[in-house]
């Protein structure tokens, strides 16, 4: 991917904002004007409020409390009274390639991290918030190119990017990266075994990912490892990865994995609603009968949503299921994460799949809002969103109803917010879009699990 044109990508992005595209209100609030959200139920990351009040001013949340004297004068005052404000969602693994930013606000997913994707699509996009919030685009945080073998996954896409193939290439590898606009780095530890690929993959030996992992430490990065096998992911939490960005599901975890991964302080990002679709059942079908979210949907985001992989492998989700809880039970992070944009997701709704199974997996959903907010924020160092906290970015969701009861209620979206833009939902009722049929074509094509 870093081989295209810059000026491609872009214009890729620009031209996706006229088909369906979120807008900002155009009363939003001028510099220093605010917005109290009164007797609203608030999830603020970490726990449940029962009773609040949040006042936004500017792009900055500036008050959290139970103290509606607070509220300043000719604030836009907006009734909460049986609904939760939450944190704007963060997925945990999406592949955007500057299609899925737009999208994603309308769900109320207000930061991605993208785990294969084109860097400098993602400082434009960081740079047009220094101009204004970029109101219209969910923030981008981007792995860039993974870390591969010649030959190996990643590279069947038919882009030509820069590979390894031995333990000294791996600092010059990573730097060349971070030049490009890679916020984090992304291995690939994947021969395609749990899938029956009739021929195995190359992938990196575990010397070079061993200096992978110690070159983006040297320059203070994260890495983390994409793995569909416990070898791999032991290895790689053995060589000292920070996190797992998919979790095996051909057997269940042997014993002492998720102490292990608990002891060396990994987080996980299990994907539950790609490996659904592996399995040969659209993950995302029930999204697309929900009334609380279809009329939302476009024409291709429905499609893609009803679309499954071919089980070539005889998988099924059971062993992540049961994985997932084990790692939970011993403490370790887990990441809502949709490996968007393959077949059975789509951007920003499939979030709400994600953490419905998440609690199927046994989290509570508390846990399973956490998983979606001020864990992935933790994980991926990310200071200013992830909780609804004075002088933290106010990226909102406001939803009707108490997910902490049935999880689903996060589907009852009233109103989202990015940095204190509030973003209009105009219902699409599954119209057809030229440009999301492009979307998912270019996101398909390059979308990294299969």
């Amino acid at each position: 991917m870093n081989r295209i044109k810059v000026g491609v990508c872009l214009a890729v992005v620009a031209a996706c904002l006229t088909a369906v595209a979120p807008v900002a209100k155009e009363q939003d609030q001028k510099k220093g004007e605010s917005i109290a959200i009164t007797n609203v139920r608030i999830f603020d990351g970490d726990r449940m409020i029962p009773n609040g009040t949040v006042i936004i001013t500017g792009q900055t949340i500036t008050y959290v409390g139970t103290n509606a004297t607070k509220i300043p004068d000719g604030a836009q005052v907006i009734d909460g009274t049986g609904k939760t404000l939450m944190p704007g969602m963060i997925d945990g693994h999406a592949h955007d390639w500057g299609w899925g930013v737009e999208r994603a606000l309308v769900f109320g997913v207000t930061t991605e991290l993208e785990m294969f994707g084109d860097g400098p699509t993602a400082q434009y996009i960081r740079n047009q918030e220094a101009v204004d919030g970029a109101p219209q685009w969910a923030s981008l945080v981007t792995a860039g190119t993974l870390a591969t073998v010649p030959g190996g996954h990643g590279t069947q896409y038919g882009l030509p990017i820069p590979t390894l193939t031995q333990p000294s290439d791996a600092q010059p590898w990573v730097d060349g990266r971070l030049a490009e606009g890679s916020d984090f780095i992304k291995l690939a530890l994947e021969d395609g075994s749990p899938y029956r690929f009739p021929t195995p993959w190359p992938t990196l030996d575990r010397e070079t990912m061993a200096a992978v992992i110690e070159a983006a430490h040297a320059r203070k990065k994260l890495a983390v490892a994409h793995v569909s096998e416990e070898s791999y992911a032991r290895s790689a939490i053995e060589e000292n990865v920070d996190g797992l960005v998919h979790i095996f599901q051909d057997a269940p975890a042997t014993p002492g994995f998720a102490a292990l991964a608990a002891q060396r302080k990994v987080f996980v990002v299990p994907t539950l609603s790609v490996l659904e679709s592996t399995t040969g059942v659209a993950s995302g079908q029930s999204l697309t009968t929900d009334p609380r979210l279809a009329p939302y949907l476009t024409a291709e985001e429905i499609e893609n949503l009803r679309a499954s992989f071919r089980n070539w492998g005889g998988l099924s989700l059971a062993p992540a299921l049961t994985t997932v809880a084990e790692l939970h039970a011993a403490g370790v992070p887990i990441l809502a994460g949709t490996d968007v944009a393959n077949p059975g997701t789509a951007w920003g709704v499939s979030m709400h799949r994600e953490i419905e199974l998440l609690v199927s997996a046994g989290l509570s959903p508390l846990a399973a809002l956490r998983s979606a907010t001020s864990v992935p924020a933790d994980a991926f160092e990310l200071k200013d969103r992830g909780r609804i906290k004075q002088g933290l970015r106010a990226d909102l969701l406001l939803v009707n109803g108490n997910p902490e009861n049935d999880i689903t209620n996060t589907r009852d979206i009233a109103r989202v917010w990015k940095l204190g833009h509030e973003v209009v939902r105009t219902p699409v009722g599954g119209a057809p879009s030229l440009a999301m049929k492009r979307a998912f074509q270019e996101a398909r094509a390059h979308a990294h699990l299969h």
